[in-house]
């Protein structure tokens, strides 16, 4: 399974370690979180889709 993490700031070399360790053990965690991701991205269109009409 390929992930991609994007960062909305720097992290050190350890912290990114530390959350694909976290993220390879604990699947139903990447699962939240990925769904947590979506639902931010789903907001935003939201709100430029209202902006435009």
């Amino acid at each position: 399974m390929n992930i991609v993490f994007s960062a909305s700031r720097l992290m050190k070399v350890s912290e990114v370690r530390r959350l694909c360790k976290e993220m390879r053990e604990n699947p139903t965690l990447l699962v939240a979180t990925e769904l947590y991701a979506k639902e931010l991205l789903y907001k935003q269109f939201l709100a430029k889709k209202k902006e435009l009409a």
